[in-house]
């Protein structure tokens, strides 16, 4: 971990922790606790496994109270798409929870500390860090809505290009997605994708996935077009 202090990501995650040794667990890759000789932290596995399944209760009983109209099949793909890997390596990034990954040599040098699928884990053994150290629901279920289930990410990670290509098809006109740059090394690429219509370039996004560049060219495309028309970012 880098030397920066845990105090300022409890202050962006919004908790303070009582035993903070769950938070620094929580931050902890097996790559790392296994270079430990004296074995001083655990890694975040367990605590992924009790942040996972209370990141799946929360976002169900949200999603079943906010769509009545949905059927269970619906629920569960709109769901999916919100907890999805992406959308929780984006929250990581969105904390800046990268720069304080306890990472192991090989690992961090593997560019760990931007892999999608270790971010994911450590969103959810933060959670999972987050109830253990209160015992109570409250605080995770604050975060998830705040970080996870906010508006932006519902329609970033669930509605963004389906929104954009039912507005352009009202529009009589199609989207379409081109790769228009890629950079960085091999292991760590970061992908760019504008979304055009017709011939217009309507909107540019960055992403360590094609399809996750694609995601944040449709939800930039989106935003344009919404302060355009004067309605900002108005809830779903």
């Amino acid at each position: 971990m880098r030397n920066t202090s845990l105090e300022e990501l409890e202050g962006r995650i919004g908790y303070h922790f009582e035993d903070r040794y769950l938070l620094e667990c929580a931050l902890t890759h097996a790559s790392f606790a296994n270079e430990q000789k004296i074995h001083r932290y655990k890694d975040y596995e367990r605590l992924e496994f009790l942040g996972d399944a209370i990141l799946e209760m929360v976002s169900s009983a949200f999603l079943y109270k906010e769509y009545p109209d949905k059927r269970e099949g619906e629920l569960t793909k709109l769901r999916a798409s919100l907890v999805c890997e992406p959308s929780l390596a984006d929250c990581a990034r969105h904390l800046g929870i990268p720069e304080y990954l306890r990472l192991g040599k090989g690992e961090e040098a593997g560019g760990g500390r931007e892999k999608d699928s270790i971010l994911c884990d450590v969103v959810e053994s933060v959670i999972g860090a987050m109830y253990l150290d209160c015992g109570r629901i409250d605080p995770p279920q604050d975060f998830i809505m705040r970080f996870i289930l906010s508006d932006r990410n519902r329609v970033f990670f669930s509605d963004s290009k389906s929104m954009l290509q039912e507005w352009a098809q009202g529009m009589g006109q199609m989207v379409r997605y081109e790769l228009i740059g890629e950079s960085g090394p091999e292991h760590f690429k970061e992908y760019t994708t504008g979304v055009y219509l017709g011939k217009e370039l309507i909107g540019t996004g960055k992403g360590r996935s094609k399809k996750l560049s694609e995601q944040n060219a449709a939800y930039s495309a989106i935003t344009k077009i919404r302060e355009k028309n004067g309605q900002g970012r108005d809830r779903q």
